[in-house]
């Protein structure tokens, strides 16, 4: 049956930013597809109660407190899964930040250092560390949440766009690497998805941002965590078994390159 191929039993998942918004949507669709999952944030409080819902689908659900831009943390995180199961099967790089909306210009080295040290740093730091337990596995899959700001860059998001734009790369380079050894690597990229990080700005100014966005979207609204779930479990799973090195475009049918 083709709907088998969307199975994920017995393998285990482990998932950045995996607390809340898109990284925990992506959590649950692997949980409710039989998955073991494990899951890194900077807040155990968030964890725990992420843990709750993904353990109601009668899998195993491991919290680990890291932050992902940080090696030495994410060393931990690999290692505590390894203790806990043996394996990786699948990653999903999704922890990410933008913390100044503002032109290029104005924008301070600070934050673009860590934007760059979270959003790109971190991906290389992780896609390398859970490769090299992949390939004697014999295969795996590895998934970056990307973005559409990386080939459609907006105002106020510049440095952020760029970091989407180097991880895009980051992952097709790696797909071709890679691909020797059975590991798939692809992107899955948002477009505007109602989360935490960009909650603010859609609220500015009487919602104009989100008024913009819906606008200039085929489908008449905008993303909601839930609606990443399908693409995501896709490319975990053996049904795009033959899928890597692509960028999965999630937005709705966004028609415009500046909102």
């Amino acid at each position: 049956m083709i709907f088998d191929k969307f199975r994920l039993d017995n393998k285990v998942a482990l998932i950045t930013g995996g607390s809340r918004g898109i990284g925990k949507a992506i959590a649950l669709s692997f949980a409710e597809a039989g998955a073991n999952v494990v899951i890194s944030g900077r807040k155990q409080s968030d964890l725990d109660g992420a843990q709750k819902e993904i353990s109601a689908f009668g899998v195993r659900c491991l919290t680990v407190a890291a932050d992902a831009a940080k090696s030495d943390e994410l060393d931990n995180l690999v290692n505590r899964t390894i203790k806990e199961w043996g394996r990786i099967d699948i990653l999903v790089c999704n922890a990410a930040t933008n913390p100044q909306f503002a032109d290029i210009i104005e924008t301070e080295e600070w934050a673009w250092d860590k934007v760059m040290n979270l959003n790109l740093k971190g991906c290389f730091l992780l896609s390398k560390k859970v490769a090299k337990i992949m390939i004697p596995q014999g295969g795996g899959s590895i998934i970056f949440v990307g973005s559409t700001n990386g080939f459609k860059p907006n105002k106020g998001v510049g440095v952020y766009s760029v970091s989407k734009a180097a991880e895009h790369a980051l992952a097709q380079i790696l797909a071709f690497e890679l691909g020797k050894h059975k590991i798939r690597v692809n992107v899955l990229a948002p477009g505007a998805t109602r989360t935490d990080m960009i909650k603010d700005a859609l609220e500015m100014g009487e919602g104009r941002l989100e008024k913009s966005i819906v606008k200039h979207t085929a489908l008449g609204r905008i993303a909601e965590v839930e609606d990443m779930k399908g693409a995501a479990l896709f490319l975990a799973s053996d049904a795009s078994s033959f899928v890597s090195g692509q960028i999965i475009v999630v937005d709705g049918g966004s028609v415009t390159y500046i909102y």
